[in-house]
């Protein structure tokens, strides 16, 4: 079995509002370099790759929706991995369809495949320990078991659902049969589930083969299983990505693999896994895995803490300072248009934030400040009532689509780079500390055909400047 290949299967749709303001609906925290220089999302999937500890570690197959498919290619190919196939859901409904669709993908090339499912969000600093608690999974599967993985915990941790065994894990780390699954408990249950020494903290990881985890659909939910072969009969190829189709897909429903499948799934069990593991639910997670030092503090490199216990100050900007005095039990986390200090005793109360400012009309609720997209990305650094100033950065070999406006002209002003720009029946290239004007209406495109990032101001002027005022001609990225 350990021989036999494993196909990864990473799962992208969270929105991680609990970190909030770092991540948001349109940038959530499995993209973002919370621990280390890597994202969480290239940090997984390099966990899951190449062969190690006698696996054998396939291509990943990454679950997604359509905003974030460029985002995984790019983060992918950044760390030398081959992004394999990449289905695009048409909308969130949980890990359940999610699941079931990646399974029915696999199982039409080989129903044998062996999956392994894992959030692209969690932290696992020990990769050999983690893949040797997987080789021991792997036998398991042949008696059609499905595996999960459960954290040994080492507090009463309040913030996570657990796993109930039917005997103590022994040494060697062996799968053991489940009892039960056990929701998030209140501080008396955890500690003493934590003394008990029966109890894992449910990691949300499984391991299966394709066809055992069909048919566990089949017996269990099996509502979802024609609704999800339909749309998977029916995705179409998207420049290398599969899009699942919308019409079956929104009849599903919005359900966990946990409720849909495996708290009724009589064959499941589960492997200890003992290193340090976290889903990095809060900030108080990250200041946990940060390693705070002798008075519990953790800066980030634009950070400053005088005096203070207990505490995390970070900066995501290079131009904002973040300096604490005297505090004690406090996060504050700062970005160029939004700042977040809270007592670190709430952590998980700061998706409360994002509802406040969601009923307020807020922007910064969902939307980050850099806007990315498949060619790069922009940020607005000035937004007036009729004009705007932008930053946009665009990689080496792209180019934005052919396009126009009605609302708006614009100026580009070229620093760092060149660009190759079509204005009408005009195209001309436009070196650093060089300029052209777009007129209202023209037909337009910038391209980079550099070998290095390219950066230029656009100043936009007119009635309106809004995202949604443009006309596509032609799109490389096939966007509409």
């Amino acid at each position: 079995m350990p021989s036999k290949s494993i196909t990864p299967v990473l799962l992208c749709g969270g929105s991680g509002t609990r970190l909030w303001p770092l991540s948001r609906k349109s940038y959530p925290k499995q993209f973002a370099p919370l621990i280390g220089q890597e994202t969480l999302f290239q940090a997984s999937a390099r966990r899951l790759s190449g062969q190690a500890n006698g696996l054998n570690f396939a291509a990943p197959l990454v679950l997604a929706n359509s905003d974030f498919r460029f985002i995984v290619t790019e983060q992918l190919m950044a760390i030398g991995i081959d992004p394999g196939a990449i289905l695009i859901e048409p909308e969130g409904r949980n890990t359940a369809p999610a699941i079931l669709a990646a399974a029915l993908h696999a199982a039409a090339d080989d129903p044998e495949s062996i999956l392994l499912v894992a959030p692209s969000d969690h932290v696992i600093p020990d990769t050999e320990a983690f893949q040797a608690a997987v080789a021991r999974g792997l036998a398991a599967l042949e008696q059609g078991d499905l595996v999960t993985f459960g954290i040994t915990p080492d507090r009463p941790e309040t913030g996570y659902g657990y796993l109930e065994l039917t005997e103590k894990p022994d040494a060697s780390g062996a799968p053991v049969k489940l009892a039960r699954f056990v929701e998030k408990p209140d501080k008396a249950r955890a500690e003493n589930m934590l003394t008990a020494g029966t109890y894992l903290w449910n990691a949300g990881i499984f391991l299966f083969r394709a066809k055992d985890i069909i048919s566990a659909f089949e017996t269990h939910a099996a509502a979802l299983v024609e609704p999800v072969k339909a749309s998977l009969s029916q995705a179409q190829t998207d420049l290398g990505f599969l899009r699942l189709a919308p019409e079956p897909w929104v009849e599903l429903e919005d359900i966990s693999i946990d409720y849909a499948v495996m708290e009724k799934a009589p064959n499941l069990s589960v492997v200890p896994f003992t290193s340090a593991w976290s889903d990095l639910g809060g900030w108080d997670a990250v200041w946990r895995e940060s390693g705070p030092d002798g008075t519990g503090v953790v800066t980030s490199e634009h950070a400053t803490a005088i005096d203070c216990e207990n505490t995390l100050l970070r900066s995501e900007s290079e131009d904002l300072e973040v300096v604490g005095i005297g505090l004690q039990n406090i996060m504050a986390v700062a970005m160029e248009d939004a700042v977040l200090v809270a007592n670190m005793d709430r952590a998980q109360d700061v998706k409360k934030a994002v509802e406040a400012l969601k009923a307020k009309g807020a922007s910064q609720a969902t939307a980050f400040p850099k806007d990315h997209r498949p060619w790069g990305w922009f940020e607005s650094l000035v937004v007036g009532s009729r004009f705007q100033v932008k930053r946009i950065v665009v990689h080496p070999g792209a180019s934005l689509s052919l396009q126009s406006h009605f609302h708006r002209s614009e100026h580009w002003i070229v620093v760092e780079g060149t660009a190759r720009v079509t204005v009408d029946d005009d195209v001309k290239l436009v070196t650093e500390n060089e300029s052209v004007y777009l007129p209202l209406g023209c037909v337009h495109r910038m391209e980079n055909p550099g070998k290095m990032p390219m950066v230029l101001i656009e100043v936009q002027t007119g009635a309106y400047v809004g995202e949604d005022d443009i006309v596509r001609y032609e799109d490389v990225y096939a966007r509409t």
